[in-house]
């Protein structure tokens, strides 16, 4: 028993490491994302190893764990954490609420007025106050932000005033402030892992979910819930992640070519995925697999959830980054 033990843990000390066995190997990163090639973020990510490559300028091995072959983002996050098995990947805010209250609140509904307003914060980087508390309480550095994606709700029925949306089942990311905004909306939210969600709403467990148009086409959530209801709710902010304890066993070289390179990369991924959403969904809609209804009561829903936002702001001390994000122009 001890031995099967000690073998495990050496198992997972290999992984773990960003270094392999021979000293005069090239090193390896390891990262993680739950999609395949075709994906935003994989592009993002296999972008990221280019540059990586480009600045460092020395031998350096990648491996891209694809299609949550290593879990869901959540876990991605807390591996990067503790400095094992995944270095690098893409993850969702809502997945760091564990460490940090403020940061699901980036990426919250509503926040966003459109998309100039939202490259106008990451180009200010007005997101630093909570990229530094992670960095802090999670020892995940936040060295990018991909992301672009405009989410909408997929239904199982068409919908498109508050009246319709009133106690609908729809599948929310973990944070509380998605269950708080959904359900100032009318409607009655739940939390489902992601790879759940086609499962729920085809056995009627949920009616609906919400996510922009790569993951409404990478999961087929059109084959259950082919009715997109256009409520333009967020604009997804996706930080591309680095394991602190990882970077800090790299040369200074590398280092550098990290940072240079995250941040690079997550502004290709946000041109990728912003220019990319209506493609998909007009190649969606005209293959018949989804049809797009215009939400006639957006700004009346808006004015439901401001209330509940600013107060959620103030309740997690994130009022200061709230009120410089929406008074930006």
């Amino acid at each position: 028993m001890k031995r099967r033990l000690l073998m495990g843990g050496i198992a997972a000390s290999t992984l773990a490491a960003p270094f392999i066995a021979n000293a005069q190997a090239p090193l390896t990163l390891n990262g993680a994302v739950q999609f395949n090639d075709d994906h935003a973020f994989n592009k993002t990510l296999l972008k990221f190893e280019e540059l990586v490559k480009k600045y460092y300028g020395k031998p350096i091995n990648f491996v891209l764990h694809r299609n949550s072959s290593l879990g869901l983002e959540k876990q991605y996050f807390e591996y990067m954490a503790q400095g094992k098995a995944v270095d690098y990947g893409i993850v969702s805010p809502a997945h760091m609420s564990t460490f940090s209250k403020a940061a699901p609140f980036i990426d919250a509904p509503f926040l966003f007025r459109d998309l100039a307003q939202w490259n106008k914060v990451l180009e200010l980087d007005l997101l630093k106050p909570v990229a530094d508390e992670i960095a802090q309480k999670a020892d995940v550095m936040l060295i990018g932000y991909a992301g672009g994606g405009v989410r909408n709700i997929f239904v199982n029925k068409p919908v498109s005033t508050l009246a319709e949306i009133k106690g609908l089942k729809v599948r929310v990311q973990g944070a509380p402030i998605w269950s708080k905004t959904f359900a100032a909306a009318g409607m009655s939210p739940t939390v489902i892992a992601y790879n759940e969600v086609y499962n729920a709403i085809q056995n009627n467990v949920i009616s609906a979910g919400e996510n922009e148009a790569a993951g409404v086409e990478s999961m087929k959530f059109y084959e259950v819930a082919p009715n997109l209801a256009m409520t333009e709710h967020a604009i997804t902010i996706r930080p591309v992640c680095f394991s602190s304890k990882t970077f800090k066993s790299l040369p200074k070289d590398l280092q550098d070519a990290v940072v240079k390179a995250g941040k690079e990369a997550g502004a290709h991924g946000r041109q990728i995925e912003s220019s990319e959403d209506d493609q998909k969904l007009a190649a969606l809609e005209k293959a018949g697999k989804l049809k797009r209804i215009p939400f006639k009561d957006r700004a009346e829903m808006k004015k439901l959830v401001d209330p509940v936002m600013a107060a959620y702001a103030k309740e997690i001390g994130a009022d200061g980054i709230f009120t410089r994000i929406v008074t930006t122009n």
